[in-house]
């Protein structure tokens, strides 16, 4: 992928980017690049192997993931993400810091807020290939697949721009971006959704402002605090310190219009 030169070695600093540094980053990130190509190669094969007369099914494989996309990706950060049983393994420690502590730790870090692909493509292919297998075989899969992709970049979009040091014009942006940083800098336990929080709605996990629940200690450590580092060291060991119970770039973004 052309942008994997442009990405060595380099850390992006979201409250310190405007919103087209966002966009030449996103565009030469090879993760993004890797789903826009796979999806591509999907939607290709999707039409390889369908035929005509079935291609309602087909397309309605790519709806049906899509659709369920939000309801996934809520399950997966609220139950694993924001678990506390990955950390409590030597053999997972390091794939939860990756994937999740980081971000938590400093949320304006670019290269820990988009998913690792290790994790995040097989999670796409099993959940969704199977929907669409069902309904159309091998070209529903690819459908499936394919629409999930999409939408994985969109969703890694949007998450950026909730990061980025930029007010949204358009209200609805603006709306989800203030909900996910109060998931950030207010309360964890919350406000789970990257673009859609109709199953934070649901389920009893949605706060509308940061007046509706009290301030979470943990916000920013998951519960990995300096006790549980010394029950279950791995995480510490890999990050060279105690996790912090603040970030010290907090009260930068704590003050601003943002949080």
């Amino acid at each position: 992928m052309f942008g994997a030169k442009a990405w060595r070695g380099r850390s992006y600093d979201l409250g310190r980017m405007d919103l087209r540094d966002l966009v030449v980053a996103y565009a030469t990130y090879p993760a993004i690049q890797t789903y826009a190509a796979l999806a591509l190669f999907g939607a290709g094969l999707a039409v390889a192997w369908g035929t005509w007369e079935r291609w309602w099914l087909i397309a309605a494989a790519a709806v049906i993931a899509t659709v369920a996309y939000p309801a996934v990706w809520y399950a997966l950060h609220r139950f694993v993400l924001h678990g506390r049983f990955l950390y409590k393994s030597p053999l997972t420690a390091a794939l939860w810091k990756r994937i999740h502590f980081d971000h938590h730790q400093d949320p304006h870090r670019l290269e820990v807020l988009f998913g690792a692909l290790v994790t995040t493509l097989p999670t796409i292919a099993l959940v969704t290939g199977p929907i669409g297998w069902a309904l159309e075989g091998r070209a529903g899969a690819a459908s499936a697949i394919a629409a999930a992709l999409l939408a994985t970049c969109f969703y890694e979009f949007c998450h950026c721009v909730q990061h980025l040091n930029y007010k949204p014009r358009a209200a609805a942006l603006a709306r989800i971006k203030q909900l996910h940083l109060a998931h950030h800098f207010h309360c964890e336990t919350g406000n789970y959704g990257i673009t859609n929080f109709v199953c934070d709605r649901l389920l009893g996990t949605y706060y509308a402002t940061v007046q509706d629940r009290p301030r979470s200690p943990t916000v920013f450590n998951l519960g990995y605090d300096e006790a549980e580092a010394r029950r279950y060291p791995w995480v510490a060991a890999l990050t060279g310190s105690p996790p912090m119970a603040r970030p010290p770039r907090y009260d930068r973004f704590a003050t601003g219009n943002d949080a």
